[in-house]
């Protein structure tokens, strides 16, 4: 038997299973509709949620700085990459967000990866919700504290933790999303931070999801629920609802100090691009300025949600943009995922190890930049597919 063999094994279970994940290639620009593997379908798959992926503003200023600063630093921050740019844009995030200061990284991924290693270690202790995201899942692996995982949004179970765990010498972290990207349900932030306050815990929310959807003019979860200076640590994402590549960390003076000393990914991973920092700007003066296009958002995500619950269909507890589409067997959500690209629409099929066998969803992504005609022409083949598949 060859070395490698058991990846060609793997490969064909996963096929065989309904597991593998087929990956489509686009050949446009981002926007309500796109070309995808030669085809023009409506776009229902992307994190774009402010229609910024093809924004003519953020084009308009990658161009321009690109000009001026060229592609990128081609360093580390700590060595020769901080540019003037990437300081501007940390302020600019930082007020925007109603913190104190804010350190950018390369990706939300990276933003944790950062940040939870940086904070707790061996003989720590850090409370994780169960369904937190891949990217808290590895940096609290990387921290080697030990993790202490709290049922989905169970406050009580929680506590109880906290409860077993108080006496013991260590710090405490408590981490989670704040929306949570596969159902689209949002944490209970103000409870968990009463327990934090409580328990003496550190609170650290990623708010990936949260950007540009929560809050007022998308300031996020923490602005959403008025929790100002209550969160000890906000990670986000430019990665999406702003429509480039890049995360950041908000907090005190001191965190974001530290996190430049300690953050491993901003200590040996090279910065942020220009054209991703210019956007940025971009992106923040845009919805410093007006919550239009988050309104928008908002305004689509009912309509959609709405006529699709009169359907029958399962979008199980979203509170947010995020659509849910619960169809359960791997294998007739791969299919319903590819009927609807026959039927000119994109949504990918969301399958384990993603979400938990049985659960398999389509997970529709709006955007402020889908019509009402877009939404209208989704639902209709929705429903037909959704009838022929025996899914409503």
């Amino acid at each position: 038997m060859a070395k490698l063999d058991f990846i060609k094994e793997e490969l064909e279970r996963l096929k065989r299973e309904g597991l593998y994940v087929h990956i489509r290639v686009i050949q446009s620009a981002v926007d309500a509709w796109f070309v995808v593997d030669g085809k023009r379908v409506l776009n229902l798959t992307s994190n774009n949620y402010l229609g910024f992926a093809n924004h003519p503003v953020l084009k308009e200023y990658a161009k321009k700085y690109i000009d001026k600063y060229g592609i990128g630093p081609a360093a580390v921050r700590s060595i020769s990459g901080t540019m003037d740019i990437h300081i501007e844009l940390e302020k600019k995030l930082a007020q925007f967000k109603g913190m104190e200061s804010t350190v950018l990284f390369q990706s939300g991924f990276t933003a944790n990866l950062a940040t939870i290693p940086a904070i707790v270690g061996r003989g720590d202790y850090i409370f994780s919700d169960e369904l937190n995201h891949a990217s808290i899942i590895d940096g609290c692996r990387l921290s080697r504290a030990t993790i202490v995982r709290y049922k989905h949004l169970d406050l009580n179970d929680l506590e109880e933790k906290l409860k077993e765990h108080r006496d013991k010498p260590g710090k405490k972290l408590i981490v989670t999303d704040g929306v949570f990207s596969m159902d689209g349900d949002i944490a209970p932030l103000p409870e968990l931070a009463d327990l934090a306050e409580k328990y003496d815990a550190i609170l650290m929310v990623d708010d990936a999801h949260g950007e540009g959807v929560l809050g007022k003019g998308g300031r996020g979860i923490v602005d959403h629920f008025g929790l100002h200076g209550r969160v000890d640590i906000e990670v986000g994402t430019l990665s999406k609802a702003f429509g480039i590549v890049g995360g950041f960390v908000s907090g005190s003076r001191e965190l974001t100090e530290y996190l430049k000393q300690k953050g491993r990914p901003f200590l040996f991973s090279s910065a942020n691009t220009v054209a991703d920092v210019a956007a940025g700007l971009a992106a923040v003066e845009i919805m410093t300025r007006s919550d239009e296009l988050v309104q928008r958002l908002w305004d689509n995500a009912r309509y959609f949600q709405g006529k699709m619950r009169e359907m029958g269909f399962d979008l199980g507890k979203t509170q947010t943009p995020i659509t849910p589409v619960i169809v359960g067997d791997e294998k007739k959500a791969q299919e319903f995922s590819r009927k609807l690209y026959e039927n000119d629409i994109f949504v990918q099929a969301i399958v384990y190890p993603t979400v938990p066998l049985g659960t398999a969803r389509l997970r529709v992504m709006l955007s402020a930049a889908h019509s009402k005609d877009d939404l209208d022409f989704a639902l209709e083949k929705f429903e037909k597919i959704g009838k022929e598949l025996g899914v409503i």
